[in-house]
């Protein structure tokens, strides 16, 4: 199986798409300016005492208080909070991990209150982000993610991924990693640490206890909590950690920054796959080139379609995702064959779904009301095909057989909100208004603004993004329009299509592709 990864990357957000056979299967999109994500590290004050949840709140900055229970606090708590109290009690001196004493491990079964007291400071790592009213989850188990180990500050085991099979590779890992684990740290050894080399396994963990001593400099420097004590570096780079494969085909890129990031990262991490990295310089959209813009707007929304007319209906609620699976235009008129009908519609679901489970990032309960079928070896075969289609999907998950009711229930671990892809195209021309100026008078507006652009803003090199559509009418014939506003406004004019865009929708970028906001509503007559 051949799969890409394409990295669209914008001054406000980075979307990485990863591809199976050409076909989407994973899409994450994240804004460059987004502050609340998994993993970032908080110094954090205590706000509310919830002894009947067993719980608190916390305030980290966020627009809701984050939510903190007692389960989370962690074996190794009351060590941390010492070690966090002797480093704040002297900003100006260092206090290394190694000498922190070890206290008793916190009770499996206890009370908030005893452990925490309102305004108390406290470091605390987002598990959950903000989801619907619910502000961000909280533990206090701090971790510390790289490719191939998880550094876990105040343990002292190492720890093998259960997917490393081999006991002579889990023994030669453990023994490797508990020889050059320094003291008052826990290590999980991760599935890519498989084979790799004491060099590489040292240089992460080096990279990563770099982190928490960062992380205890600005918790010194740190005087009005809360305050962020660890961020990711880089967006792209934390989203590329977890979803590198040394499998894939090539990787491409559409920014010379993030180009050399991503290859300073893997030359780390994977030398040998250095040179499927590519810069994509291509006019055209990296999404729309490589086929991804037009999967995108086809497999989000409400109904999504598959083979043969069958389709599929995903509904959200606040408590769980609802799928119904409908045979559309599918059904066939012999009764005898409405089994083996429903067969094939079901099995065409299971690969579906499971696909958009990973594309949206769908968590928590999912519910499938598949079409009913009377034989028990038919719903044993759809589920063994859910489950295996479930197979490649990284995030943790459950699947229960088909109840009486003909309902499959799946739970996916929900680290934050599932993805959602407008589909619908918002008018830009009327502004909400329902009324547009006549499209044949578009072509004029858009000669307007290039005239406004050369001749008063002085702007002589610059990309109109149109619909393909509109391109292409304003490309055809010999003398084109295209070509006469180059011979009228000079030749540092190009026309770009992209099929993100609406039919009369328009935007102008100068040579270093910052937008030039040429948009008016008095255009709307």
């Amino acid at each position: 199986m051949t799969s890409e990864l394409i990295v669209d990357v914008h001054s406000n957000e980075v979307s990485i798409a990863i591809t199976e056979e050409k076909q989407l299967v994973e899409f994450q999109k994240e804004e460059q300016t987004e502050t609340f994500s998994v993993g970032n590290i908080y110094l954090g004050r205590v706000k509310k005492i919830m002894p009947g949840l067993n719980a608190c709140f916390v305030d980290v900055g966020s627009d809701k208080e984050a939510f903190l229970h007692y389960l989370d606090l962690g074996q190794q708590f009351y060590s941390l909070q010492k070690y966090l109290k002797q480093v704040i009690s002297d900003r100006k001196k260092s206090f290394p991990i190694a000498k922190a004493s070890i206290m008793p491990e916190k009770k499996k079964e206890g009370n908030i209150a005893e452990a925490l007291q309102t305004g108390q400071e406290i470091l605390v790592q987002v598990t959950k982000e903000p989801i619907s009213t619910k502000g961000p989850r909280l533990t206090c188990e701090l971790s510390f993610a790289g490719r191939f180990l998880i550094l876990i500050p105040f343990e002292d085991k190492v720890s093998v991924s259960s997917k490393i099979k081999s006991p002579e590779e889990r023994t030669r890992l453990k023994q490797l990693l508990q020889s050059i684990k320094p003291k008052n740290f826990g290590i999980i050894v991760r599935t890519v640490a498989e084979g790799k080399k004491v060099a590489e396994l040292d240089a992460e963990l080096r990279s990563l206890l770099n982190n928490w001593e960062s992380l205890v400099g600005k918790v010194q420097k740190s005087t009005k909590p809360p305050t962020i004590v660890h961020a990711e570096s880089d967006r792209t780079l934390a989203l590329l950690r977890d979803l590198f494969n040394p499998s894939y085909e090539s990787i491409h890129v559409n920014d010379i920054e993030v180009y050399k990031k991503i290859r300073n990262y893997v030359s780390v991490i994977a030398p040998e796959s250095i040179d499927i990295i590519k810069l994509y310089r291509g006019e055209l959209p990296i999404f729309d080139h490589f086929g991804i813009t037009k999967q995108i707007k086809s497999s989000f929304g409400r109904i999504v379609s598959f083979k043969g007319g069958a389709y599929l209906v995903i509904e959200h609620t606040e408590a769980l995702h609802v799928v119904d699976v409908n045979s559309g235009n599918r059904a066939r008129n012999n009764a005898s064959n409405q089994e083996e009908n429903a067969l094939e519609v079901n099995l065409g679901a299971a690969d579906e779904l499971a696909r958009q489970l990973r594309l949206r990032d769908m968590g928590g309960i999912i519910v499938v009301d598949f079409i009913d079928m009377d034989k028990a070896e038919h719903r044993q075969a759809l589920y063994e095909r859910m489950a295996e289609n479930m197979s490649r999907d990284r995030a943790k998950h459950n699947i229960l057989p088909l109840s009486k009711f003909g309902l499959m229930q799946i739970t996916r671990q929900r680290v934050r909100p599932a993805i959602n892809m407008p589909v619908e195209e918002s008018c830009p021309v009327c502004f909400g208004k329902g009324k547009v100026q006549s499209s044949i008078l578009f072509t004029d507006t858009l000669e307007s603004k290039i005239q406004t652009l050369v001749q008063t803003l002085g702007l002589k090199s610059f990309k109109l993004h149109v619909h393909p559509f509109v391109a292409a009418y304003i490309k055809q014939g010999i003398v084109s329009m295209y070509r006469k506003w180059q011979l009228k406004y000079g030749f540092g004019i190009r026309v770009i299509p992209n099929q993100k865009l609406a039919y009369l929708e328009y935007h102008f970028y100068d040579k270093k592709g910052k937008e030039v906001d040429m948009k008016e509503e008095s255009e709307i007559k």
